[in-house]
């Protein structure tokens, strides 16, 4: 299952990052979101989602959700 179609307030454990953008999973890896790590989606927008990674708050788009396996 991906980020964008996960319950809102529910803590997962991040699996996988499926991206080819090395730019992109250096950047998510400098956010906390990497493979093991927890995360809670806080929130749904129309085109985003708002994340809790390491007591931090983050929004991201639904297509970098989808990436991010849990």
């Amino acid at each position: 299952m991906n980020l964008a179609i996960a319950q809102t307030g529910k803590e997962y454990i991040i699996r996988a990052i499926e991206t080819d953008d090395e730019e992109l999973d250096a950047f998510l890896f400098s956010l906390g979101c990497y493979s093991g790590e927890p995360i809670t989606v806080v929130s749904r927008l129309r085109s985003a989602c708002v994340v809790s990674i390491k007591d931090a708050r983050y929004t991201i788009d639904n297509q970098l959700a989808e990436a991010i396996l849990v």
